[in-house]
């Protein structure tokens, strides 16, 4: 490792906090895709600088479009208050529809920030020079369900009602999309496949007359209930693919976020004149699958359709740490705790970066300093459970760092996300002995 360790030194550039975004901007360039990732969903930092590159792309280099791992529906109202419209008073009253588990993925106080940021810079803009801020995941099966038929209610009571009597399918499943999965894949129910895209070809086949009734806001919001109803429709896919084998759920997944940055870019380029997308999420989704074991295994992700799709327009950055504090769960769907962070294991690209002693660095693995990580090596990922008892099998993967992502940026030491409402348990309350969905 000594000749890797070397090579990293020689060619990292330093970083003073995380405030300290300008390397990371000269390696972005020209690019018009942006993919951000992070290896944990509660670390601080993470957030922080993501936030402040976002920033800086939008304020100087003409990006209009923050696509997160984030419900559509949901991140749609913080979308709205950002624009200046909706009837929320505050970022963090816009944030109120992220109720589901894990909450503070977006309802922390990096983004509050960050939502404020865009307001203020949003407000000072004509509205073909706004940003916007979209979700791309697909979890909001029934929200999105409500928010197509609340849209049709508007502008087509009748199309409302043909809404309601479809996805009224869902009904006998109860609230618990994982309960229609189970029952309509083991045959004891229809599934509601027809029904859903039915109504998603309905919707499009009323598109001109519902998004010309009342200037730009109409066609924002016909775009938006669009979405809602092809995420239902991927949705309803999606639930009945987590039964079966393989890895058709997590590739229907990301091909769904894929699809949905696609149209949003789409959505700007028609209403802005041009568009430049920033995307936020795990390091598991924007790194390119093939250089992972996951990819041998069978997946894939947003990284590599994005590479696929966008050539060299799409630069990727990843994130990595070697030790400190996370907000994590214990188990799915438990709350949120202040964690230690273990150290990095041996023969992982984290235990690499932290021997070389410099901190907190920027490397561009496209350059001579990804020499070093040619070689598959372990990497962690920690997602909204951790369980430091079972690191090595829950957390650590095989990759090769150089052809996964563009660059990578390397804190050292780093620390919990602070969630708005307060972690369950607090690592002052932790004995001094306590040491993935993604």
């Amino acid at each position: 490792m000594s000749g890797a360790l070397d090579v990293v030194r020689a060619n990292a550039v330093e970083l003073d906090s995380t405030l300290d975004v300008d390397p990371i901007l000269d390696l972005i360039g020209d690019a018009r895709v942006v993919l951000i990732g992070e290896a944990t969903h509660g670390t601080h930092e993470f957030y922080e600088t993501r936030a402040r590159v976002t920033q800086e792309l939008i304020a100087s280099r003409g990006f209009n479009v923050v696509a997160a791992e984030a419900d559509w529906p949901d991140a749609f109202r913080a979308n709205r208050w950002v624009r200046g419209q909706g009837d929320d008073r505050s970022a963090a009253d816009s944030l109120a529809d992220f109720t589901r588990f894990p909450r503070w993925m977006w309802r922390n106080r990096v983004v509050v920030q960050f939502l404020e940021w865009l307001r203020d810079h949003n407000l000072r803009q004509a509205p073909h020079a706004q940003a916007g801020f979209f979700g791309l995941d697909l979890y909001s099966l029934h929200r999105s369900i409500e928010a197509v038929v609340r849209y049709l209610e508007r502008v087509d009571p009748t199309g409302a009602a043909h809404a309601r009597q479809r996805y009224a399918c869902f009904d006998v499943f109860g609230s618990d999309p994982q309960v229609y999965g189970h029952a309509t894949t083991r045959g004891i129910e229809p599934s509601c496949e027809r029904e859903v895209i039915t109504q998603l070809a309905d919707l499009r086949r009323r598109a001109a007359d519902y998004s010309s009734r009342d200037g730009r806001v109409a066609v924002d919001e016909y775009f938006s209930a669009e979405q809602n109803a092809r995420l239902v429709s991927d949705a309803e896919r999606y639930y009945r693919a987590m039964f079966s084998n393989g890895h058709a759920s997590w590739n229907l997944r990301d091909r769904h976020m894929m699809a949905t940055l696609e149209a949003v870019i789409g959505h700007a380029t028609r209403m802005n004149g041009a568009a430049r997308a920033v995307v936020w999420a795990h390091n598991s989704h924007l790194g390119d699958a093939r250089a992972t074991q996951m990819g041998a295994q069978g997946e894939l992700n947003i990284g590599q359709l994005a590479r696929e799709a966008f050539g060299r327009d799409v630069v990727s950055i990843g994130f990595t740490t070697h030790t400190g504090s996370v907000t994590a769960a214990s188990n799915w769907d438990a709350p949120a705790e202040l964690m230690s962070v273990r150290p990095s294991l041996p023969g992982s690209v984290e235990r690499l970066f932290h021997d070389t002693g410099l901190g907190s660095f920027v490397l561009d693995l496209r350059g001579p300093g990804g020499a070093a990580l040619e070689r598959p090596l372990l990497e962690r990922a920690i997602g909204v459970v951790y369980r430091p008892r079972t690191e090595r099998h829950s957390h650590y993967f095989n990759a090769r760092l150089r052809q996964q992502f563009d660059v990578v940026v390397h804190y050292d030491r780093t620390r919990a996300l602070e969630p708005l409402e307060l972690w369950s348990k607090h690592e002052a309350d932790l004995p001094e002995t306590w040491p993935s969905g993604v």
